[in-house]
């Protein structure tokens, strides 16, 4: 007999009491795995996408894409067809922390493996994080046997509001979305018959180049000739977090110009050395290593300001951020305790954090307890800024662009390799003299870098 379960947007972390539907995976009438991704939500943090909590038949979608839902609310039904009068009950599996039944909040971005099959008669009902497991104990009634059917061609992929739900990735999607793509057009060449972007860029003819970064276009109210755009999500998260830092904690930012010469040449040695090959080597690893060094040497400088309690806390461990500029707006997601990564293993870190920054995959655990953060701004080209706190820290460092300039070498004009560097810091934490040391200890270190190159 049917049984009809809702399912209610969860707090995907931090406390955060709504997100947006970005997009629908599922369409009603659809069958679902447990864990299977559904929905993708962005919350004032991240995008993410929520896996189902139970198997079972798409019975109602409650809200369209687009809308800002609460926590709490629920967003789907289910016909779970669960079976009340079964001889032999399965009881639900105790509470457990960061297993395959109930995933940890991070890792709501994925879909955690499905737990082992347990028998043609009864299988256990898992239950997403946040709810907690079922008390009691429940079946399922077993699943009738489906003849073996070819799989379907992946030729044409259909929208979920069709009944079948395309099988591509949202950075796919909006790939295509940029491209003017329709994917039901497209054959998907990857697992399962799912679009990839290659098979995007080939249906515009370019199936190995990345298309090219275009401004996007901006629909102008033939009355009014404006365009207005919704304030939600990352972007009001970042604007009340960037008033709230500048109209409380007192900015200071001093600047430094540095000769990065030697720098830029142990870029070039790492590149060619075996413990880096699995990674990209590139000068912001040098700089997040000299910044780590430096704090070190002033552990002062990785502190925040408990106004409650009328002290400052200073942090043994370093959460290092890396500001990052997405098409949803600016995050500074973290490294967990980056101090205590040996280079490459640093060098790694990094490369995931910016990938998964890009794809819109970074969770929002990875967003919370950065301590001291690093702005690159010359990746645009920029010589350096004067950046505003994130939130809770007491320092952020600005890396500007490096320029082949005249300078002073030895005694003598040379063009050399020179960037320039801001640090902007809380005065109520960090007064003049301990922010230039700092500063001063991060300049050192890239111009004489030799000193943070061991990773043993």
């Amino acid at each position: 007999m049917p049984a009809f379960k809702d399912f209610a947007l969860p707090d995907l972390g931090e406390g955060l009491t709504e997100g947006e539907i970005l997009n629908w995976l599922v369409a009603v009438g659809d069958e679902v795995r447990l864990n299977q991704p559904i929905v993708e939500v962005e919350t004032a943090k991240a995008a993410v996408e929520i896996p189902s909590p139970y198997a079972g038949v798409v019975t109602a979608l409650h809200h369209q894409a687009g809308e800002t839902v609460d926590v709490g609310t629920p967003i789907i039904t289910f016909d779970v067809q669960l079976d009340s009068a079964a001889d032999e009950p399965v009881a639900a599996p105790a509470p457990i922390q960061g297993g395959d039944l109930v995933p940890a909040a991070p890792r709501l971005g994925g879909m955690p493996a499905e737990p082992p099959d347990v028998g043609a008669a009864e299988e256990k009902v898992s239950v997403l994080v946040g709810s907690g497991p079922k008390r009691g104990r429940l079946t399922r009634r077993a699943r009738k046997a489906k003849p073996a059917t070819p799989a379907p061609a992946p030729a044409v992929a259909a929208t979920p509001s069709s009944g079948v739900r395309v099988l591509a990735k949202p950075p796919v999607r909006k790939l295509a979305r940029d491209l003017g793509v329709d994917l039901r057009l497209v054959g998907g060449t990857g697992p399962d018959g799912a679009i990839t972007r290659s098979d995007v860029q080939a249906a515009v003819g370019s199936p190995s180049a990345p298309p090219a970064r275009v401004a996007p276009a901006v629909d102008f109210d033939a009355t009014t000739r404006e365009h207005r755009i919704p304030i939600k999500g990352v972007r009001k998260l970042t604007a009340a977090a960037m008033v709230e830092s500048a109209f409380t904690a007192p900015h200071v930012t001093e600047f430094v110009t540095v000769d990065v010469t030697p720098t830029m040449e142990l870029v070039d040695r790492l590149r060619t050395h075996p413990d880096f090959a699995d990674s990209k080597v590139s000068p912001l690893l040098l700089v997040a290593r000299a910044l780590l060094r430096a704090v070190q040497r002033h552990p002062l400088i990785n502190a925040s300001w408990d106004e409650s309690a009328q002290e400052i806390v200073v942090k043994g461990y370093v959460n290092l951020g890396i500001a990052a500029a997405t098409p949803r707006g600016l995050i500074v997601p973290n490294i967990k305790d980056a101090g205590a990564l040996a280079l490459p293993d640093l060098a790694r870190a990094l490369d995931a954090l910016v990938a998964t920054a890009r794809s819109g995959r970074t969770a929002p655990a990875d967003m919370a307890g950065g301590t001291i953060t690093i702005t690159n701004v010359g990746v645009f080209g920029v010589d350096t800024g004067t950046p505003i706190l994130n939130p809770g820290e007491a320092a952020i460092l600005c890396f500007g662009a490096i320029r082949d300039t005249p300078w002073v070498h030895e005694g003598r004009i040379a063009i050399r390799k020179v960037t320039q560097l801001g640090l902007s810091f809380d005065h109520r934490m960090i007064d003049g003299q301990l922010g230039s040391e700092f500063l001063a200890a991060v300049a050192g270190a890239l111009a004489d870098p030799w000193r943070l190159v061991d990773w043993t």
